[in-house]
């Protein structure tokens, strides 16, 4: 999606973003390998989105394009304590389309070869239940496979008809997700969770092996085969944006979980990703702010 910044009467700011973009962005930043399932329109804005992915190292192979479509806007008001807010203009995305384009068997087909599919509940809600199925067969390859399926419910109520909607959407993935992500101010909005105890209960009963509980600044409550642990967050972290700071979480644990560390030293390692995230403006900060920390893994990843 593109992403607007800023007020009406100042100058705004032209980015990109979205929450599994942004995650797929910052593990292609951490040294893997990693592609983009979407569609985008034929338009001068679609064909710049396409060139900063690339030269992110996002692979776009995957990216279907729809005549007459637009990529999809969304807007980010950030609050004195650098607390975001949404609004978007995206009923018809390019991305909305995507599961009843032409090409998307094709694109389906050669996602289902991925180690690991990333997908968020906003995923979820672009698409109808019937469409939503041909994700859910998706899933249930990579899993065939011997690939993992990761998945952040990311409920945001705007992108939903009703609470029951979404509801019905989360628990039909459910049984497919190795790896849940979720948030707890987000389980608490969609499923009345009063602790990150029983959000990751409930997970861990839906079948996932393994369940991080973001919890802001406060860390992230992880449950797996092994116990059960909270891993606090990075301290003294001066916040000015919040946006994106989950997705870079969610990267930085996926990167650090494939690279073979445990689901504590992810955590810890994802803390610090997200806490270099909040001190810039935007979803996707720029690259020589994440550098340090993304060169520091993608080398260690490199064979001597």
């Amino acid at each position: 999606m593109l992403e607007l910044s800023g007020g009406i009467g100042r100058q705004a700011r032209l980015a990109f973003g979205g929450d599994t973009l942004n995650t797929a962005v910052y593990l292609a930043r951490l040294g893997f390998q990693t592609a983009y399932l979407t569609a985008l329109g034929d338009d001068p804005y679609s064909d710049e989105l396409l060139e900063c992915w690339r030269s992110e190292g996002v692979r776009t192979d995957l990216v279907a394009r729809c005549a007459g479509r637009l990529p999809g806007l969304y807007a980010i008001r950030t609050d004195e304590r650098g607390e975001r807010q949404f609004f978007y203009w995206r009923s018809a995305s390019a991305a909305r389309a995507l599961l009843a384009l032409p090409a998307s068997a094709k694109l389906l087909e050669a996602a289902s070869s991925a180690d690991l599919l990333y997908l968020s509940g906003i995923t979820l809600s672009l698409h109808e239940p019937r469409e939503r199925r041909r994700l859910h067969a998706l899933a249930e390859r990579v899993r065939a496979r011997g690939g993992g399926v990761a998945f952040d419910p990311n409920y945001r109520p705007a992108c939903w008809p009703s609470l029951s909607d979404a509801r019905d959407a989360v628990q039909a993935i459910a049984p497919l997700v190795s790896l849940a992500l979720p948030t707890l101010q987000d389980e608490a909005a969609l499923w009345g969770d009063a602790s990150p105890q029983a959000a990751a209960a409930r997970w861990r009963g839906w079948g996932a092996r393994e369940v991080v509980v973001k919890l802001g600044a406060e860390g992230a409550y992880l449950a797996g085969e092994t116990g059960c642990v909270l891993v606090p967050a990075a301290a003294g972290v001066d916040v000015l944006d919040s946006t994106g700071a989950g997705d870079a979480f969610n990267a930085g644990y996926l990167a650090m979980r494939l690279h073979g560390s445990s689901a504590a030293e992810a955590a810890r390692f994802a803390h610090e990703l997200a806490a270099v995230v909040v001190r810039h403006p935007g979803a996707i900060v720029p690259r020589e702010a994440t550098a340090p920390i993304c060169d520091a893994l993608a080398a260690a990843r490199r064979p001597a």
